[in-house]
């Protein structure tokens, strides 16, 4: 939980409700058993996104579209979360510092969005890497958050 600010400064005010909404929306995603918050779950993505595009490095910003990715494709919105999960693929998969646990929910969720839109091998392909990412995150607790993302995806 963030410390609420105190002061008048909008950039504290963005990245607090950046990160309110931000955690919110990835624990109605890693809880996700039916489509009953989904709508909740897609506006604090989008209002995470928005706050971190006002205040946000690239990283913020990138990491607010995977959420968004995860997102839509969780809602059966499989053309925006597949977009989505491509750009940030893009971005993070040829990055030598990415670390272990990102790269790892990276190819989860474009596995889940590449389900989520219809396209049958690069899900399969996406999965398989992710299935191997998961196996090489060193710290147990890193895996262990990334495995509430993974039960999400569906096997191929």
């Amino acid at each position: 939980m963030t410390r609420t600010p105190t002061d008048t400064d909008p950039a504290n005010w963005h990245r607090h409700f950046a990160a309110q909404a931000n955690n919110l929306a990835w624990d109605l995603a890693e809880s996700r058993t039916d489509a009953s918050r989904d709508a909740q779950m897609l506006a604090a993505a989008h209002a995470a996104a928005w706050h971190w595009d006002a205040v946000g490095t690239e990283l913020h910003r990138m990491r607010a579209g995977l959420l968004l990715a995860l997102a839509n494709a969780l809602a059966g919105h499989g053309a925006t979360g597949w977009q989505q999960a491509q750009a940030v693929r893009d971005y993070f998969a040829p990055r030598s510092d990415t670390p272990d646990w990102e790269i790892a929910l990276v190819h989860a969720i474009h596995a889940l969005a590449a389900a989520a839109s219809g396209h049958a091998a690069e899900h399969a392909a996406s999965w398989e890497q992710a299935r191997r990412s998961i196996e090489a995150i060193a710290d147990a607790e890193d895996r262990a958050i990334v495995l509430k993302t993974w039960a999400q995806v569906p096997a191929p």
